[in-house]
């Protein structure tokens, strides 16, 4: 739980008459359509303590839609999540390994259109279940080499790729400012007795500058400096640097180690996924796509076209992106609701989708989550 850290919508939640919310809800592609009624149906089942009512809006975008109408981000889809909507559930895209095209991916240029410069991804392990870990992962969203400007020419009669890296200071230091933050907020939510690892904050810079001197140099620097200008702010947090391949080996010897850890955008998406491994499953790692304005919260485990319509796909990483969807739209305690019963479901053997080693359904772990309301 982030405890509403950087809360990009500064609402806090009613304290009387219901507050109504407008979600977008875009399932996607493959098994996004399965998990993203889970979303739906746990927010419908908040208490009534919090005051919270939803309205859902059905949005279009994914791979799938692309072949059939030639568009994988409709201008509708975008229009309404910014004229209308105050979040958004995202659920996932299938995307081909060879080009296709006219396509990009949607939920990049959603990201772009809707300046969510952050990927936040908490990878937190429950009592006898993968690793001990308790970590977040901010993934910078907006450069980097998915800026995807590439071309291929030919050199001495052979074929050569080419992909420019872009990193700025601009959105470096919008990354950098939400990690810090997101290290101090964890760290108030541990002197308010939060079980944790971690007994100080600490930021884990990750970068390759050893020889990507310039573009990840510029992103160390960035970071560096930030940090040193706003010591009396920022002094608490212990600051670390890591080379991205080390980084990988010490995730995986010693993941405990890791409080919060930032990253361009390539090696925040690999060391997110990979870090899924750490506690059982991608089908529990949840993210949200953060900006100074909106939310959208996504699974990270993909289409998974091998289990689609089958009704085994793990409903977990789309629940704990609800909940970290309402953290950071400011609304902390039903996500901490929603936390604790997916935790509690976590720890106990009975109620599994086959990822985690069970036998049970889609809709009966969202029941059983359910009940523990």
């Amino acid at each position: 739980m982030l405890s509403a850290s950087r809360s990009c919508i500064k609402r806090g939640y009613a304290t009387g008459t219901a507050k109504t919310l407008k979600i977008g809800l875009i399932p996607g592609d493959g098994i996004g359509r399965e998990v993203i009624p889970a979303g739906r149906q746990v927010l419908e089942a908040l208490p009534s303590e919090y005051n919270l009512k939803f309205e859902f809006v059905d949005l279009l975008a994914g791979f799938e839609l692309f072949k059939k109408t030639g568009t994988a981000l409709p201008e509708e889809t975008v229009q309404a999540l910014q004229g209308s909507c105050d979040g958004a559930l995202f659920g996932a895209v299938s995307s081909p390994t060879t080009k296709v095209a006219g396509y990009s991916s949607p939920i990049v240029a959603l990201r772009k259109k809707m300046g969510l410069y952050a990927n936040v991804r908490p990878v937190k392990s429950v009592d006898g279940i993968g690793r001990p870990v308790d970590m977040v992962i901010v993934r910078e969203n907006t450069e980097d080499l998915y800026i995807k400007e590439e071309r291929i020419f030919e050199k001495d009669g052979q074929k050569v790729a080419e992909a420019i890296k872009r990193i700025t200071e601009r959105a470096t230091t919008n990354i950098g400012k939400m990690a810090l933050d997101i290290a101090l907020q964890r760290q108030k939510v541990r002197e308010l007795g939060g079980a944790s690892l971690h007994s100080v904050p600490s930021l884990t810079v990750t970068h390759k500058s050893n020889v990507l001197s310039v573009s990840d140099g510029l992103f160390r620097e960035t970071i560096r400096n930030l940090y040193d200008a706003n010591l009396e702010k920022y002094g608490s947090v212990e600051y670390k640097e890591q080379i991205v391949d080390s980084m990988v080996y010490r995730m995986f010897r010693e993941p405990e180690i890791f409080d919060v850890v930032v990253a361009p955008n390539l090696y925040g998406d690999i060391l997110s996924d990979g870090a899924a491994a750490l506690v059982g499953s991608l089908g529990v790692v949840p993210s949200a796509n953060v900006g100074d304005n909106f939310a959208i919260g996504e699974p990270c485990h993909g289409s998974a076209p091998d289990i689609e319509g089958r009704g085994i796909s793990n409903p977990i990483a789309t629940i704990r992106s609800t909940a970290l969807m309402l953290e950071f739209m400011g609304y902390a305690e039903p996500a901490a609701k929603i936390y604790a019963a997916v935790d509690a479901n976590l720890g106990e053997d009975t109620i599994k989708t086959p990822d985690l080693g069970g036998k049970s359904t889609t809709q009966e772990v969202v029941d059983d989550i359910l009940k523990r309301f």
